[in-house]
């Protein structure tokens, strides 16, 4: 049972019950900060005071007068303050939840939902020139978590990645290799203006020199038209692995090219047509997204007949819309802030609603190393890459405190706090309450102790244990809640609570005693936080070590 929910449940048939108001509005349960204060607080009294026209202590106790103490497993109930109602459960209805997080082990946390909504999540879609950079991280390790949240809550979710390998940067990329592979074959370096000098495409110029020399000699568009496809196969594949060892892996790899090729980009532009939205001006083609928000009308297809970036891009989203997904959600990084009501009012122009898209705007990072702002990396001299975080904490570290701050938010990434081991680290701190759980069920083991599921958990009365227990049965609403508000730094906090409960309840009492009914609780108990902290952090891509 989700005592919380089953709680607000019973508020809200007492309120209807007590004829206070016509319609009942939302009640909000919260856990008190301070555990004196009751298990449970509900503000409901304050709330209905303008509508109910009385004072909220009266209110407060009117609702207690209609409350089901006993079905809403109620042990007393008070009004402190100016209004609030403040719960103390009935231990029994606190311990139940061990054997639901017994019985649903790896699943506890998660929703099944009828007619679940089909949601497709966009994220990371770095152009293939180069490396992933710690902005890329930070997408990525969010992205990947809203995405296991959200699915884990009962939405049906599938991750994405589209690759930019068309347009003017991709051009350049190719005409770069073939600067290399002219120079690998003894010609003078003549690389493009705005051509890329990384060494990948020195590695790239120089195989394809070793191994297909005879390119030289065909014509200039033909080679070009070869590099591109080279260069881009080998930038994905590296981009692919740095992903998959970051432990991110996406369901569709999205090809810009190919919305050509299937003659997307077109069938979106007679669409806008066809419902009125684009004009031409000064020998270009323009979108009337001003129609839909935006501060100015955009450029479609430019005087010289070629298209702006923003036409693939509505084509990209109008194919998303195509393939049947109820909800579009894209995690952008800072620099895109502006292009966010072009890119929902071309869905608007396409005759959908602009709301079907959703777009999160991602930070910026700072790497922080004794009190440092760290720029370059050490091994190469360049700017730090998602290779370069993985090598100098791992990627448990990097993951869980790339999640564990608001996307939304400026983010400072202190690497020595990462790499130490100490409870000042927030990784060390979730997985040591994980291993020292698994220590103390191995000790119980090794004394003749086997988990019993049907143990009398009952017993337990432990207000260090009690306060555990409450955090345990919030799990599915944090799950739920961080699905459904995109907040996904809400399971790592979760997870740093959860872990400290349980070193609070460690110091406070023993697990193994010589009383056997108790010990075989504890166990059952701590096993159901073992299991939780697991599934916590399984959410964010971050291991749950039985050994530390």
């Amino acid at each position: 049972m989700d005592l919380k929910q089953h709680l607000k449940t019973s508020i809200e048939a007492a309120v209807e019950k007590s004829g206070l108001v016509e319609e009942v509005p939302p009640v909000k349960v919260e856990v008190p900060k301070d555990n004196s204060n009751g298990d449970f607080s509900t503000n409901i009294a304050m709330v209905l005071t303008k509508q109910a026209k009385r004072n909220p202590r009266e209110i407060a106790q009117t609702v207690i007068d209609h409350l089901d103490q006993a079905e809403a497993n109620v042990k007393s109930v008070d009004i402190a303050g100016p209004g609030f109602i403040n719960f103390k459960m009935e231990e029994s209805s606190l311990t139940g939840i061990i054997r639901k997080v017994l019985e649903e082990k790896e699943r506890f946390g998660s929703t099944v939902r009828e007619n679940a909504e089909k949601v497709l999540i966009e994220f990371v879609s770095a152009n293939p020139t180069g490396d992933l950079h710690i902005g890329h991280a930070r997408n990525a390790s969010v992205g990947d978590t809203l995405a296991n949240v959200m699915d884990f809550a009962g939405y049906d979710v599938e991750r994405e990645y589209y690759i930019n390998d068309a347009g003017n940067q991709i051009h350049n990329l190719a005409l770069s290799i073939e600067a290399r592979f002219l120079e690998a074959l003894g010609q003078e370096l003549n690389m493009p203006e705005d051509g890329y000098n990384g060494k990948d495409i020195k590695v790239i110029g120089e195989k394809i020199a070793a191994g297909s020399p005879e390119l030289a000699d065909k014509p200039h568009a033909e080679r070009v038209a070869i590099f591109r496809q080279l260069g881009v196969d080998y930038e994905m594949e590296k981009l692919r692995k740095d992903l998959s060892d970051f432990n991110v892996h996406f369901d569709n790899w999205f090809s810009e090219t190919s919305l050509y090729e299937k003659g997307e980009i077109d069938k979106a532009l007679e669409k806008m047509t066809a419902n009125g939205y684009t004009f031409e001006a000064d020998e270009a083609l323009w979108l009337r997204t001003t129609d839909f928000g935006d501060d100015k009308d955009r450029v479609l297809r430019k005087s010289d007949g070629t298209f702006t970036y923003l036409m693939p891009d509505i084509a990209y989203h109008y194919d998303k819309v195509e393939r049947g997904f109820d909800h579009l959600i894209n995690l952008f990084g800072a620099d895109h802030h502006g292009y966010i009501k072009r890119l929902k009012g071309s869905l608007g122009a396409l005759g959908e609603s602009p709301e079907l898209l959703e777009i999160q705007i991602m930070q910026m990072v700072r790497l922080i190393e004794n009190g440092e702002e760290v720029k370059m990396s050490k091994r190469t001299g360049k700017a730090i890459t998602l290779r370069d975080i993985i090598e100098m904490i791992g990627v448990d570290a990097s993951r869980y405190f790339l999640a564990m701050r608001s996307a939304d938010t400026h983010f400072d990434f202190d690497l020595e706090l990462a790499k130490s081991e100490s409870s000042d680290n927030p990784v060390y701190y979730a997985q040591y309450a994980h291993a020292r759980i698994c220590s103390i069920l191995r000790q119980a083991k090794e004394s003749g102790y086997e988990m019993d599921e049907d143990a009398d958990v009952d017993v337990i009365v432990n207000p260090q244990a009690l306060e555990l227990l409450k955090k345990l049965g919030d799990f599915p609403n944090v799950v739920k809640g961080t699905a459904d508000s995109r907040a996904t730094h809400r399971i790592p906090n979760y997870i740093q609570d959860l872990a400290g409960l349980f070193h609070k309840f460690y110091n406070a009492d023993k697990v193994l005693t010589d009383d056997k009914v108790k010990t075989f609780a504890y166990l059952s108990m701590i096993e159901a936080v073992r299991q939780t902290l697991e599934n916590a952090l399984r959410l964010i891509g971050v291991s749950a070590p039985e050994k530390m």
